[in-house]
């Protein structure tokens, strides 16, 4: 029996097996990956932007299609990741916007196609500079072609039957129209992916419901076989993070998306940004993703983050073919150390202090613990030790230890790259474990360490009046001073950190800091204090101004 109109219930059932069906395959999808960056995730980036938008769809007890569809919207926004997630979420928004402009909670045919043009309208106008041979193509093709031919379309069944033979159409064309899905010998994987949601959504409407379950058996693709990053081969990536965010607005009626887009256009590319109401929605690919993310809380405070390094991601599946075995016979090390940081000279500085594997991120850029777990397996060593560096990455490096029982893993508390760096002053490697971490929390707490950054708004903190653009000076997680002028700001937060005991003063500078302010600042402390030692490290940090280290 066709269906003739489209409740909520039978809506909440079609995206739902949608949402399933890629689930089950995205692996196929992820294989293809090549564009915008070849990082093999874009199926499991969209099969989790619609299990997020059927979460909350799932707890709707409203029969009525457009509420269905609001919440679908939603959801999707909240939970969009990567690229063409955020495009499938703009799609189900612009779905939405067509169907609430019915009086009733079921649509017919012809608002059902509607809806669809509605959905392809709207994925268009969320990306910055639209680019076809992508899922762009396939959703737009589809419904112009539904739209062509409605008059003979009398059932939902057959829109979508007409809408998927289009899409897979218009799928095969896709390296037509982008050479590097023809260099690759793929198709788009964006597109791939859409087309198992409407797979689903079909299936539903003709009573073949899907289970989670069957995820195991259906894809034979060879594992670690990504198809188009292989035949692409080894590229140069431009911007290397993948960056998205959502901020919930201070006020939404006076922000103007062009104060974000301009700025965020300039610093990297694949942006999409996206406002509903008092929420703002971010994807782009940069080199500076701290930036972006202060840029951001100019506007409204952020709800949630991920950042993720596409460089890291294509190196790993270039080398998920090769034969690890050799690899994996090689003698374990006695030790390897592992830190969290962000800024290339700190990096570098940390390495030459003995530190294997670096783990980029920090205040706004908090690692997974995957990414523990993977540095932890690489590095192949029988002890390991961790320094977080950061209060908000503890938990997560913390992780690591019940996932990888096979090795004796220690984290360090370090709540600052400058107690990491201090902590490895006392690390050596011809001691047990468990001394080695006894001595470098030693030196941790005898330690002071501090950082100079600046204000996103007005606030009042520990007695310290704040407002919007004073740099403010940070130690023991306090603000101790907030000023308009930074060495002021630096200065005061030296007087307060430096004690008679002190020895030496350690000052990584950031990308912010010019040769004559530094030299101030240093003979600042070299006057005051003429007895300690003043090492200065070019840290190349972003939001961070000064990171101080005082021992």
């Amino acid at each position: 029996m066709s269906n003739k109109k489209v409740s909520g219930n039978l809506f909440k059932k079609m995206v739902t097996n949608g949402a399933i069906h890629l689930k089950n395959n995205h692996k196929e999808v992820d294989h293809l990956n090549v564009f915008p960056v070849p990082d093999g995730d874009t199926g499991t980036n969209m099969q989790m932007t619609m299990m997020a938008g059927v979460k909350e769809v799932n707890t709707l007890e409203s029969e009525s299609i457009v509420d269905v569809s609001k919440i679908l919207s939603r959801g999707l926004l909240m939970g969009a990741r990567g690229n063409s997630g955020v495009i499938l979420s703009q799609f189900f928004r612009g779905v939405y916007s067509e169907l609430s402009k019915i009086d009733n909670g079921a649509v017919d045919p012809k608002q059902f196609i509607q809806s669809l043009v509605g959905g392809y309208q709207m994925a268009y106008r969320a990306v910055m500079d639209p680019v076809e041979g992508t899922i762009l193509t396939v959703v737009r093709e589809s419904a112009e072609r539904v739209l062509k031919e409605q008059s003979n379309l009398n059932s939902i069944e057959e829109v979508l039957k007409v809408y998927l033979a289009q899409a897979k159409e218009t799928l095969i064309k896709t390296p037509e129209l982008l050479p590097v899905l023809k260099e690759a010998g793929v198709v788009d994987s964006g597109g791939a992916g859409f087309i198992k949601i409407i797979e689903g959504m079909l299936m539903a409407l003709e009573g073949n419901i899907l289970s989670e379950e069957e995820l195991a058996a259906v894809s034979n693709l060879p594992k670690n076989e990504f198809e188009g990053a292989h035949n692409l081969g080894d590229i140069d990536i431009k911007y290397g993070y993948c960056t998205e965010f959502i901020v919930q607005l201070f006020n939404k009626d006076e922000f103007e998306i062009e104060q974000i887009r301009t700025p965020l256009g300039q610093m990297g590319d694949s942006m999409v940004v996206v406002a509903d109401d008092d929420l703002l929605k971010v994807h782009v690919h940069t080199n500076q993703p701290g930036v972006a993310l202060t840029l951001a809380q100019k506007y409204g405070e952020l709800k949630t983050i991920k950042v993720e390094n596409m460089r890291t991601q294509h190196s790993n599946i270039m080398g998920g073919s090769h034969d690890h075995n050799h690899e994996q016979d090689k003698p374990k090390s006695k030790y390897a150390l592992i830190a969290v940081a962000s800024g290339e000279g700190i990096q570098t500085a940390l390495k030459e202090l003995g530190v294997d594997h670096i783990i980029d991120g920090g205040q706004t850029m908090n690692p997974s613990t995957e990414a523990f777990v993977n540095a932890v397996k690489q590095l192949n060593a029988e002890n390991v030790i961790i320094l977080p560096n950061n209060s908000n990455v503890i938990l997560s490096a913390e992780q690591a230890l019940d996932l990888c029982p096979e090795c004796n893993i220690r984290v360090l508390r370090t709540k600052s790259v400058a107690q990491g760096y201090a902590s490895l002053m006392a690390f050596d490697p011809t001691v047990e474990l468990d001394d080695n971490i006894e001595a470098m929390a030693e030196v941790v707490s005898e330690m002071r360490s501090g950082e100079v950054t600046y204000a996103v708004r007005d606030t009042e903190m520990n007695g310290v009046s704040i407002k919007e653009g004073d740099y403010i000076g940070i130690s023991k997680s306090k603000i101790i001073v907030a000023d308009k002028n930074r060495f002021e700001t630096t200065s005061t937060l030296l007087k307060d950190m430096i004690s008679e005991n002190s020895e030496i003063v350690t000052v990584f500078y950031g990308n912010d800091v010019n040769e004559e302010e530094l030299e101030k600042v240093v003979d600042f402390i070299s006057s005051t204090y003429p007895d300690l030692d003043v090492e200065t490290v070019e840290g190349k940090q972003d939001i961070y101004s000064y990171i101080i280290a005082v021992e």
